[in-house]
């Protein structure tokens, strides 16, 4: 096994794993809000990191929503994965920041803010199906930032709500 094919992410993608993931999210993200637990921003930074590098295959959120939770919701709904990465890269940003406004700089207030827009957009993914990183990826594209050839079903794909 290469480190190139350990390095991949999923495409397509069962909307319904990725979901179940953002609620995952916005669980930790209650937690670490409502304890002022900001140490736990590091796992859940690390978590999105093993989902931006290889996709669910190393991340617990992940290995739970795919093996466990999906496969119970019925039928998997396929999506692009290319945007769906996109969205875990911003995941990953957002909660680095968090992790370092709070544990770094000393800053809690900055960090809860950032942790809870990370929040309000994971639970707009899981609860309604609206990714906010998929229809930024979708703009890019459309803007000719995101080139095609980076995700060619993407080019007639539009995300929809539910």
């Amino acid at each position: 096994m290469s480190l190139a094919s350990v390095l991949t992410f999923p495409n397509p993608v069962n909307e319904k794993a990725a979901r179940v993931v953002a609620g995952c999210v916005v669980l930790s993200g209650l937690v670490i809000l409502l304890g002022g637990w900001y140490w736990l921003t590091v796992p859940l930074a690390v978590g999105f990191a093993l989902r931006v590098a290889s996709g669910p295959r190393f991340s617990l959120f992940g290995l739970l929503a795919t093996r466990l939770v999906a496969p119970r919701l019925g039928r998997a709904k396929l999506v692009p994965g290319p945007p769906k990465r996109f969205a875990q890269a911003i995941g990953l940003t957002f909660s680095t920041a968090a992790a370092v406004l709070a544990l770094v700089a000393d800053q809690p207030l900055a960090a809860g803010i950032v942790l809870a827009v990370l929040v309000v957009f994971a639970t707009l993914e899981s609860v309604v199906g609206f990714c906010a990183g998929c229809w930024v990826f979708g703009l890019l594209m459309r803007a000719g930032v995101i080139p095609e050839s980076t995700c060619e079903a993407c080019a007639s794909w539009r995300p929809t709500a539910g």
